[in-house]
């Protein structure tokens, strides 16, 4: 694409600029998808609320974890505007650089443990079309996840799937903050944003 589908609007309205604050402490900038989705107000009002209901820790998943869970299936969604959102929440909310570096190898790195492995192994069965969950898979995330969380974890999922058919359709051009954590945190054969940079 040689332009986004749609530019991104921008807005003084006071409601929306609350909303927006969320998005100030989770990635420290407003993100371009907010913005093109305020065109239509009502499905940004919407979005940020499901996003503010989704990303809340009412059990053990943490937030850490739901930015990991956030990667992993941005990253089988193939969407490089997602991927570098989620790696950069991730290193905001606590991943450590080593974390970050073996997410690739989350099933037998030491650095994960046994729950968010079957956690991250559930988002990448998850995001795979046609969808890979089966009673395996479930009985494994049943064994360490309380129904809530698996909810929880669900819902963050799902929440990244909206954004990177959202993202990746339109084409939503990528902010400097986010390219710079994409270009520093993920390996260069697996991370092309050109989709989303233009001149």
């Amino acid at each position: 694409m040689k332009t986004p589908l749609v530019n991104p609007k921008t807005s003084e309205n006071i409601k929306l600029k609350k909303l927006i604050d969320f998005y100030n402490e989770t990635l420290g900038f407003c993100p371009n998808s907010i913005k093109t989705m305020y065109l239509r107000p009502e499905i940004a009002y919407s979005f940020i609320e499901l996003n503010k209901a989704v990303m809340k820790n009412k059990g053990n998943v943490t937030s850490e974890l739901k930015r990991m869970i956030g990667f992993i299936s941005s990253n089988v969604s193939g969407c490089n505007y997602c991927k570098a959102h989620t790696i950069r929440a991730a290193e905001r909310y606590g991943a450590s650089k080593k974390k970050i570096e073996n997410i690739w190898n989350f099933k037998t790195s030491k650095l994960f443990t046994k729950k968010e492995k079957i956690a991250l192994e559930f988002a990448h069965k998850s995001s795979i079309i046609p969808n890979a969950v089966d009673d395996k898979i479930a009985n494994k995330l049943r064994k360490y996840w309380k129904d809530g969380e698996i909810v929880e974890i669900l819902g963050v999922i799902s929440l990244f799937g909206f954004l990177n058919r959202w993202n990746d359709s339109m084409g939503t051009e990528i902010e400097k903050p986010a390219y710079k954590s994409g270009k520093n945190l993920i390996p260069k054969k697996k991370w092309n944003p050109i989709k989303h940079i233009y001149k």
